[in-house]
Parts: structure tokens; sequence; C-alpha cells
């Protein structure tokens, strides 16, 4: 009898325990997804952008059908982040135009309940970046897309960097920035140029709002073509994972760890896992202060079996990706997706 009722105590104060954690979720959660969808082209050939292969016509014979699973895959992903809620902020690297991301949202059935920041960007292929957000959890006050212009190679056109602040949930003031750095074509070495004039500006932009707020609440994600642990990131941008001892310019890299000791991922090159995802923030995210707050392991790549498959080269699990090359696989993205929490201190 006595086993009975402490099982049933125990049973009653979990229950409870769990209800309340379940409704402080909804109130007190904040998630911020980062997620590289490659290639989320339509299917209509624009004149001035090098989006031929995406046509029915080309090569990766890209039509509606294709077109519309790819969204249905996505709308998949975004939407198992956390199973309570939607994202209130989605930050998206490689998407054609805003149609793209409209129809996104259709299928997501949230067409109503975000709101999308976007422009026509330089790049020579129209990928550009973009940032969603969830109108009931987020008004955007000031809107802005820095270009990437390359003194060393000014021919070359790149995306720019998207910055939008605004208040979260009526309570605090975030900066976001939404990055999709130069890639590594031709070498990291060769190319790693490019994302270091990027994390320079970029590092001049943040610099900026210290100035004005040394406790600004600041956020950097997107897909940065380098690692952690890369020059780009940690001198440059000045972002690390120093958890004491910090000076209150540096960045904390929540990824930083998995990179530098748990060796994860989240896009696979020749058999080899690269963290090319970043979430970085301001120390200011890292204390309470009546307001948001994060914790130093609180970055997370999304990886449930579902979204990988097992590759013999490169003797693990890699992402379910779209294209590989001209062939098509039907899958994702060639990039797991990464995200984190805030939450409201009271």
């Amino acid at each position: 009898m006595h086993k009975f009722y402490s099982f049933f105590i125990t049973l009653t104060f979990t229950y409870i325990f769990c209800s309340d954690l379940k409704s402080q979720t909804n109130e007190n959660i904040f998630t911020i997804l980062s997620y590289n969808v490659e290639n989320l082209f339509d299917t209509i050939n624009t004149p001035d952008k090098k989006d031929d292969e995406f046509t029915p016509t080309d090569i990766k014979k890209w039509n509606t059908k294709r077109y519309n699973n790819k969204l249905d895959s996505l709308s998949k992903v975004i939407k198992a982040i956390n199973q309570n809620e939607l994202p209130e902020i989605i930050g998206l690297c490689e998407i054609e135009n805003r149609n793209v991301l409209q129809d996104l949202l259709l299928k997501l059935g949230s067409d109503k309940n975000y709101e999308i920041i976007h422009q026509e960007g330089p790049d020579s292929r129209g990928i550009d970046v973009a940032l969603v957000y969830r109108k009931d959890e987020f008004n955007p006050l000031v809107t802005k897309f820095y270009q990437i212009n390359y003194v060393f190679e000014p021919e070359t056109k790149t995306r720019d960097i998207l910055y939008v602040s605004g208040i979260a949930s009526n309570i605090d003031t975030l900066h976001i920035f939404v990055n999709h750095w130069s890639s590594r074509r031709g070498g990291s070495v060769y190319s790693e140029r490019k994302r270091v004039h990027t994390a320079k500006l970029l590092r001049s932009k943040i610099d900026s709002i210290q100035k004005v707020n040394n406790d600004a609440k600041i956020i950097v994600i997107g897909d940065f073509n380098d690692e952690p642990t890369n020059y780009s990131l940690t001198y440059f941008l000045q972002a690390n994972n120093k958890r004491i001892n910090a000076k209150n310019f540096e960045l904390y890299n929540l990824m930083y760890d998995q990179c530098n000791t748990e060796s994860k991922g989240t896009y696979s090159y020749n058999g080899k896992w690269d963290l090319l995802d970043n979430i970085i923030i301001s120390q200011s995210l890292l204390k309470k202060n009546n307001g948001y707050y994060t914790t130093c392991n609180s970055g997370k790549i999304f990886n449930p079996d579902w979204i990988v498959h097992y590759n013999t080269k490169a003797d693990s699990k890699i992402p379910k990706r779209t294209f590989g090359g001209k062939n098509y696989y039907g899958g994702y993205s060639d990039h797991l997706p990464v995200y984190f929490q805030l939450i409201k201190d009271n």
C-alpha cells in the first residue's frame, strides 16, 4: 500500500510538473531557427539570374512536382523543431525570391501568422537570405541589407547580410543578422579572404550597435562556410567559447564546442563533417537580466533519423539532400538546420 501511494504521488507530481512545463514552454520560450534550405528555387526562369538549371526543361528537370515535394519536406522540418509551436524566428539561406517563401508558408499552414523580410540581392545565381517571423511574437523596428563588395575581386557578387532589430514578445529588443558567406569553391584557404572580408564588415556593424548599447542582445545566424574554429570567426568576428573572463565585445558561438570537442557537423563533404551553420550571440544573452537569455549549451543541430541517410563514403549518416549534381534524391537539404531557444527571465 505504501509503495502504491508513493508511486501515485510521484505520478501526480510528474503530471503536474510536465503540464506546467508545457504551458511555460509556449509562454516563456522563444525559438530561433537557422536553415540553409539548398537551392529553394521556383520553376520559372528569371532572365537576369543563373537559374536555368532549376527549370522543367533543363538538366535537373525542376518541375512543379519536385518543387512541391521540396516545400513539403522543408515544412516538415520546420514543424518538427518545436512540437509545441512553430519557431518565432526563421533565418533562411539559399532562397530564390519572395514567392518561394510565400509558398513555403502556405505549406506550413501559417502564411497569415508569419511575415517575410527579404529583398532581391546581387548574387549572380539569384539566391538570397531572408528572415521570417511570427507576427504575434516579434515586431521589427529596423531592417537593413548590407551588400558585400570585395575590393580585391569587384566583379564577384554575393549574398547581402540581412540585419533586423525588433521587439521580442513585447519585452526585449533583439538585433539579428542573417548571413550566407562566400563558399569554399577553390578550396577553403584560397577562398578564405572573402569570408574574412565579410567578417570584418559584420564586426563593424556589431561594434556600432554595442557603442550605443554595450548590453545589446545580438544574434548572428546563417551559413558561414567556415567552422567555429576558423580564423574568420574567432579572430575577425571575435566569436569564441569563453565561459569565464570574456570581454563584453567578445561574442559566444553556441556551436563551438560541438565542432571542437564533439566532432559534430551540419554539412558533409567528401566523407568529412563540417560545422558551417553557426549561432553566435553577444555575452549579454548569457546573463539573466529581466528579459530573454540563453545558456552556453543551448545551440542544437536538428538531425533526427528521417532527415539523414547512411553514406558508405562518409561511413556515417549525412543529410538527405535534394540534389547531388544532376542526380535528384528528393530529400530535404544538404545542410542540417540549427536552432536555439531563448528563455524569458521573469
